[in-house]
Parts: C-alpha cells; sequence; structure tokens
C-alpha cells in the first residue's frame, strides 16, 4: 500500500513540482494538492501531473475555522498520510493542526529559528548573514515552531545578486523536502519521547 500524501500550495509551487519529480519511483502517492489561490501557477502543475486539485480560499470563505474545518474534511476522506505545506503562505488554525497532530509538514527558507515567518529569505540578507539555508519541520500551532527534521546549510556570496540568492535556496529546497518526505514514508522519523523537540532521524535506513 502507497503512502498517502497531499501537497499544500499558493504560489509557483517548484517545490510541488519536485516532489512530483522526485517521488514518481518511490511507493508514495499525491492523493491531492490544495491552493490557498484560485490562480495560483502550482495548480497548472499538479493537472499536468494528472493530480486532484481543489482550492480552499480565505477570498471564498472568510471565516478561516471554517475554511480550514472544510479542508481537514476534504484531505481526511482522501485518507491522508501526511500534509506536505509546500509554499503554502497561510498559518493553519489549531483545529485543523490538532486533526493531523504530527502529520504536517512544512519547508522553510531559513535554518530555524532564525527568520521564521514571512519575507525569510529578505530578512536574511537585511541581517546581513554569512550563512544561510533550510529547515524542513513538523508544523505545531506557533509560526515555524515546531520540531526540525531536516535542516542544510550554506554560505552567501558577498555580492548578492537577489535572483540568484533565491534560486540558492531552492535548489536546497527542491533536495530536502522530498528527503523528508521519503524519511517519513519509510518510518525512519520520530520523535523523542525524552524530548519532543527532539527528531530521530534514521537516513541510513
Amino acid at each position: 500500500m502507497s503512502f498517502r500524501i497531499a501537497v499544500l500550495i499558493s504560489g509557483t509551487g517548484s517545490n510541488l513540482q519536485a516532489l512530483i519529480d522526485d517521488l514518481q519511483d518511490a511507493p508514495i502517492e499525491i492523493v491531492g494538492v490544495v491552493s490557498s489561490r484560485a490562480d495560483a501557477r502550482g495548480l497548472e502543475r499538479a493537472d499536468a501531473a494528472g493530480l486532484e486539485t481543489a482550492v480552499f480560499s480565505l477570498a471564498e470563505e472568510p471565516d478561516r475555522d471554517r475554511r480550514d474545518a472544510a479542508l481537514a474534511s476534504w484531505l481526511e476522506e482522501r485518507e491522508v498520510d501526511l500534509v506536505v505545506l509546500a509554499g503554502f503562505m497561510e498559518l493553519l488554525t489549531p483545529g485543523f493542526i490538532r486533526r493531523f497532530a504530527g502529520r504536517i509538514v512544512n519547508v522553510h527558507p531559513a535554518l530555524l529559528p532564525a527568520f521564521a515567518g514571512l519575507r525569510a529569505i529578505a530578512q536574511a540578507l537585511e541581517y546581513g548573514v554569512k550563512v544561510a539555508g533550510v529547515t524542513v519541520h513538523f508544523v505545531d500551532e506557533g509560526m515555524d515552531s515546531g520540531p526540525i527534521i531536516l535542516q542544510e546549510a550554506f554560505e552567501l556570496a558577498y555580492h548578492r545578486d537577489i535572483a540568484g540568492i533565491e534560486e540558492q535556496f531552492h535548489e536546497v529546497e527542491h533536495r530536502l523536502l522530498p528527503q523528508a518526505v521519503r524519511l517519513i514514508a519509510a518510518g525512519r522519523v520520530s520523535l523523542d519521547p525524552d524530548n519532543p523537540r527532539l527528531v530521530r532521524v534514521d537516513a541510513d535506513g
């Protein structure tokens, strides 16, 4: 039986495409792609891959609790094992988080806990950091505050072209997020029972 994931997006869907491409040979099935925006380009990527899509927009349902409850029900109907936030630019409600406790992951373009929230890359550049990175973490009810699964750091060039810097982040995201999904699907990721902030990852399996 395949491991069933749903991918939540808000924009271009480049991380979604990385998952589509990377997981083709894995016993992992993308059973749904959800966007928070009807005009998200990522929906076109999903359609091209033959994936089921849906839009749950606050523009259509401004009550966030009701929107997230409907989204959660849609995911449960598809028996999703893992919810993957891949450029999903909204906070999910506590009620949604509780319904999928321990089964939501997010990719963030920073070495958390540094530069949480929106504009993470811009925050890092404004601060003048010399080392940046990408984090994949479990999602809890806070802002990018859940237990860390994987992180990868890299040096930033002194002469900083923002487009080039963003591409540097994306290259790592596109590798790290599918790796984390594969590890979770294989049962090689677990929380330390003595310290729920620590995530055990059996990378060598």
